[in-house]
């Protein structure tokens, strides 16, 4: 894989089988179910049994209350500075939320307002029900019992939005900020805090008020990742292959019949099925699965972001694309991987495609330099893909066969967040030490019923090389019972 790139095992399955593999032609499933019984073989140590891996829990701490945090606090303040912003205001909950949960190292806030004046220390304003989990965070912290909101109400005539308006206004007050540039971000309903907003521009108008530039602001501080979040991230990925892994057992254990994966009471095995096993084993593992999974078979292989047909029984030989991104659970870190599997055999025209993806893929990863520009590795691709004879996005805009997409993208409390990887020359986001992001080359032909992605997580190391996060078998076939 390149001398810069360092793959550390994660938490295979047990593929390997005693029953004869289903399909034709008989080799070429044999073939798949070999590669797989080596890969267990040699490495023993590292497999762990379905249920051996028990749901982790998080310290909840914000990053300004950690020692060794510096850095993060430092980078926010640098950024604040580069935009322009006087102060930052963070709205909504800790949950699914990334500049809340960020900020506050994600406790359980249902409710909340953080502010933050750059180069002075974030307060965060709880609901008196959660002022334990406000604790929690480290933060300096006011109760918003202080500021009553009945109080705030009456005085709107009981116009909602203004109400919420004068509320912001006097936890603004606290810190001395009624002038300036104020950052807004924070996930919260569009239509009700738009009107709150304008409301408070009003009641403020020495204080001017941006949401893009709070956006950008803290996206650039997440973009890099301290060793923390590098923990959790490599958590989820370690959760995340024990679930494909949990996942390939369960399929390898299955029978094959008239062109069909079948259970021991000869009923198919259907797409909605295994999608809800792994909503299972997630939260058993205590992840969630927020956006949802991939598993689609066939056609909807061909089309990259098709979820495939919940109805639909598995079919012997038919390509499945398997992308899952779960989180942990409240809306954490995510991690994102993506295998290409056939049932019992892979038909020649599936083979041949998968063989030109795992070519790009693994000469891609051999290529990852420390801040390279990501726009040259979607060139790359490009270049590449196109020398195995297939057309590409860097040659046609909204093509909806071939590589149709970017390389990859960065992962973190998003699970598509920078560094880009667009062809653009604008692009100018590069492979900096401490960003994680996903390699994940593809190739879709939906009108031949033919799909195929890998992807794995890849962490840019301080010291210049590249580490897989979560190590697992790149093979096509995946035997089962006949």
């Amino acid at each position: 894989m390149g001398r810069a790139l360092r793959r550390r095992v994660g938490l295979a399955a047990t593929w390997a089988s005693a029953d004869p593999v289903v399909g034709l032609p008989a080799g070429r499933g044999l073939r798949g179910a070999g590669s797989l019984a080596v890969a267990r073989r040699a490495q023993p140590e590292t497999v762990v049994n379905p249920g051996a891996l028990k749901p982790g829990t998080w310290p909840t701490h914000s990053p300004f209350s950690s020692p060794g945090e510096d850095l993060m606090r430092t980078d926010l303040d640098a950024f604040l500075e580069t935009h322009n912003l006087d102060a930052l205001l963070v709205l909504g909950p800790a949950q699914h939320n990334p500049a809340m949960t960020y900020l506050t190292g994600g406790a359980h806030l249902t409710s909340a307002v953080l502010i933050k004046p750059r180069g002075g220390e974030p307060t965060l304003f709880y609901n008196p029900m959660e002022r334990d989990e406000a604790a929690k965070t480290g933060l300096p912290t006011r109760n918003l019992a202080d500021f009553p909101w009945s109080q705030y109400l009456r005085e709107a005539d009981g116009d909602e939005s203004l109400a919420q308006a004068l509320r912001l206004q006097a936890l603004l007050e606290t810190a001395n900020l009624t002038r300036g540039r104020l950052g807004v971000t924070g996930r919260v309903e569009l239509g009700p805090a738009y009107s709150t907003l304008q409301a408070l521009q009003s009641l403020l108008p020495d204080l001017e008020i941006d949401g893009k530039a709070a956006h950008d602001a803290l996206l650039a501080t997440r973009r890099t990742k301290s060793d923390d979040e590098i923990a959790h991230i490599r958590r989820m990925g370690q959760i995340t292959t024990e679930v494909v892994g949990r996942v390939a057992d369960f399929l390898s254990s299955q029978h094959g019949k008239d062109g069909l994966l079948v259970k021991a009471d000869g009923q198919p095995v259907t797409i909605g099925e295994v999608k809800r096993l792994i909503n299972r084993w997630l939260a058993e593992l205590g992840a969630e699965n927020p956006e949802g999974t991939i598993f689609a078979q066939g056609r909807d292989a061909g089309v990259p972001h098709s979820t495939g047909d919940d109805n639909a029984p598995l079919r012997l030989g038919s390509p499945i694309v398997f992308d899952i991104f779960p989180c942990e659970a409240g809306g954490g870190y995510f991690y994102d991987f993506t295998r290409t599997w056939c049932l019992g055999y892979a038909p020649d025209d599936a083979q041949a495609l998968y063989e030109d993806v795992l070519t790009v893929h693994q000469q891609i990863m051999a290529e990852l330099r420390p801040n390279g520009l990501c726009r040259n590795l979607q060139r790359r691709t490009c270049e590449l893909f196109e020398a195995h004879g297939h057309p590409t996005s860097c040659r046609q805009a909204n093509l909806q066969e071939g590589y149709v997409h970017s390389l990859g993208h960065g992962l973190g409390l998003d699970v598509h967040e920078a560094p880009w990887f667009r062809a653009s020359e604008t692009n100018t986001d590069r492979l900096e030490p401490g960003v994680v992001f996903t390699v994940e080359p593809g190739l879709y032909y939906p009108e031949r019923g033919l799909g195929c992605r890998l992807e794995d997580t890849v962490w840019a190391r301080p010291d210049g090389t590249f580490e897989v996060l979560a190590d697992f078998p790149l093979d096509l076939v995946l035997p089962v019972k006949g």
